[in-house]
């Protein structure tokens, strides 16, 4: 009888102390939740002062869409809500045919600002800059705009004129530029032999399809003594298409790795050595418009000694963002992790530091290499320049005129001139 009397006072305690637990527990988890619905109670509150007080009518759906929109601003500059309309084309750009300008934008310190100027488009021909910080869009200032209202006025039919108006740290004083939209069809990437051997690839962004451009352009290419991968002014695009294009010229080892608050935000990426591209010297080529998923490539192949990374310091976006579609077809964009080099570098609001710093250096308009000339293929009956020759010639020309890529190329011939040297010996 007193062992029962034990057992029974024992489940007593224990029962008493299991409540005491979830008591606890459960005040903590009141105090939270009591808390959030405070909050919620207050954003009711207004909502409620708004619909009854406010001089006109306002659709519930648009207040509560400005509160949604309030609510992301208040995390990071790539974090935000999509809208239907803005979601659509946010779809669209990735795919790499819209109409624009051609002009990458983020936010730095609450400033509209100039990511990377996409090659070959408007903005790129007219001299647009990486840092540049956009002040007005026509007559709209800029202060206080999200991203996706700068892209909408940004974006519009092809043949219209916008005008902007640029801050640029090395003018004394903003100025305008006046663009004319077109069709942005962004060729993902193009390729170049600069010499026998030696080939050269351009990857202006990470779309759909890069990952299959480049391992085309590799294929079409042959063997190679030396490549030029040039990621300059190439603003980023999607994660999955940069862990494929770094595995294109790996074999194996860590490609990037991504540290969340889920799970499924904490992974690791490694390399391959199936359908992998090895035996060549690689240089890769950056700048200040060289940011996000071009960064992954250009630390993955820096941290596992594939390449020499040569030109200037990145831009530094070491985020990852992911959409996350609504039931009404809009979207929230989220930043849900930091990713960090292969070594463990985090490079937010840092960059790519090259191996070999070396600035690039645009030739003046009084410079000789741009001065305007009567050329042979201008004379009236000229004759036909033999299969080859042009591509030689355009070639040398831009040899002539890019000073970091001549110094990649010039560095692969050296080191295979090296290599030679040292299994002679």
């Amino acid at each position: 009888m007193k062992t029962n009397k034990i057992i029974v006072l024992g489940i007593v305690v224990f029962a008493f102390s299991l409540a005491v637990f979830f008591l606890h527990s459960t005040k903590i988890l009141n105090a939270e939740t009591s808390s959030v619905y405070r909050e919620l109670q207050k954003f009711s509150d207004c909502l409620d002062i708004i619909q009854k007080n406010y001089v006109e009518d306002v659709p519930a759906t648009k207040l509560i869409e400005g509160a949604i929109r309030g609510m992301t601003s208040v995390l990071d500059p790539h974090s935000s809500y999509l809208s239907r309309e803005e979601y659509r084309e946010m779809q669209i750009s990735t795919t790499g045919t819209f109409g624009g300008l051609g002009i990458e934008i983020g936010l730095r310190d609450n400033i509209l600002t100039v990511i990377s100027p996409i090659e070959g488009t408007p903005a790129f021909e007219a001299g647009i800059l990486p840092g540049d910080r956009v002040l007005k869009i026509g007559e709209t200032s800029t202060t206080d705009m999200t991203l996706q209202e700068a892209v909408k006025l940004l974006r519009g039919p092809k043949g219209t004129k916008v005008t902007i108006t640029i801050s640029r740290e090395t003018e004394e004083k903003p100025f305008e530029v006046t663009l004319t939209r077109a069709i942005i069809h962004i060729e993902s990437a193009k390729f170049q032999m600069l010499e026998p051997g030696y080939g050269y690839i351009k990857v202006r962004n990470f779309q759909v399809d890069t990952a299959e451009a480049v391992q085309d352009a590799l294929r079409d290419m042959g063997t190679l003594k030396g490549l030029i991968l040039d990621l300059r002014y190439n603003p980023g695009g999607l994660l999955e298409q940069a862990i494929a294009v770094s595995d294109l010229f790996l074999s194996d080892g860590m490609i990037v790795y991504t540290d969340g608050k889920t799970p499924d935000d904490k992974t690791e990426y490694f390399a391959h050595a199936e359908g992998s591209f090895t035996g060549f010297s690689l240089v890769v080529l950056i700048n200040g418009g060289s940011a996000s998923a071009a960064e992954i490539v250009s630390g993955a192949l820096q941290d596992n000694g594939r390449a020499l990374v040569v030109g200037v310091r990145s831009f530094g976006k070491a985020s990852v963002q992911t959409i996350r579609p609504l039931n009404d077809g809009s979207a929230l964009k989220l930043t849900v992790a930091r990713y960090y080099t292969p070594s463990g570098r985090s490079i937010q609001a840092k960059g790519i530091d090259p191996d070999i710093w070396i600035e690039q250096v645009v030739p003046a308009k009084d410079d000789p290499l741009t001065q305007t000339f009567i050329r042979e293929k201008d004379l009236k009956l000229h004759l036909e320049p033999e299969e080859g020759d042009s591509t030689v010639s355009e070639v040398k020309t831009m040899l002539e005129n890019d000073n970091q890529l001549k110094y990649g190329l010039d560095l692969l011939k050296s080191w295979e001139v090296f290599g030679r040297t040292i299994r002679d010996t």
